[in-house]
């Protein structure tokens, strides 16, 4: 009898094999002792799968604080380019202020940065499937980390918008005005992670109220 051939999935980089390692540690099961990364990407456009990263900007919260010493930001020279985004963020194919890196090293050094952590993001499935993708361009799997987003977050605080139109999407501006967040540095990578920072822990408030809420309340 004939046994079929399968073909051995190979193995992933040394880097992800570094990182896949922090996840063999026991996780924190409070939102206190939880290290959350807050981190947003500015790209070439909204295809995941064909769009790149063009800046990535990612900080810590721990212990319910911004932990602004603790924070990654970097620019990514890419080939692929869209002139019609740079109305957006400013992001330049050459810009004599901003030194570059490749994708492969952006890619490594965010892996080191967040570990384990719980990452958060404003509509944050992007975000994640444009690192994902970047993964799987250097042979690597998938992020492992649990994650979260503000924008989910934020309908959870505000149960009548959830009665009368549980399909409304908010926007990160739409919740810089209900939140009363300053957008200062508005589509930076960096300046919009410190606003879904500050977004996400004035949820948290909310949240909160008269009750006490887990970390499985704010996982999505």
């Amino acid at each position: 009898m004939r046994i079929p051939f399968f073909d051995k999935k190979p193995d992933p980089p040394e880097f992800y094999k570094t990182y896949a390692r922090a996840f063999s540690e026991a996780s924190p099961s409070t939102i206190k002792d939880t290290r959350f990364v807050v981190f947003d990407t500015e790209t070439t456009g909204i295809n995941a799968r064909k769009d790149r990263m063009l800046s990535l900007g990612a900080l810590e919260i721990k212990s319910n604080q911004i932990q602004l010493a603790k924070s990654l930001e970097v620019y990514v020279s890419q080939e692929i380019f869209n002139e019609e985004a740079v109305a957006i963020h400013g992001i330049l194919r050459q810009h004599r202020n901003q030194i570059k890196i490749s994708e492969e090293e952006t890619v490594k050094l965010f892996l080191e940065f967040i570990g384990n952590a719980v990452l958060v993001g404003h509509h944050v499935g992007f975000d994640i499937a444009i690192i994902n993708y970047a993964l799987k361009r250097l042979g690597a799997p998938k992020l492992k980390n649990k994650f979260t987003d503000t924008g989910v977050l934020f309908k959870r605080s505000v149960h009548l918008v959830n009665i009368t139109n549980p399909d409304k999407v908010y926007s990160l501006d739409e919740l810089c005005e209900e939140l009363n967040i300053s957008k200062n540095d508005r589509h930076m990578a960096m300046g919009d992670a410190f606003i879904t920072a500050l977004a996400f822990l004035k949820i948290q408030n909310r949240l909160r109220g008269s009750k006490k809420i887990t970390l499985k309340d704010i996982l999505i």
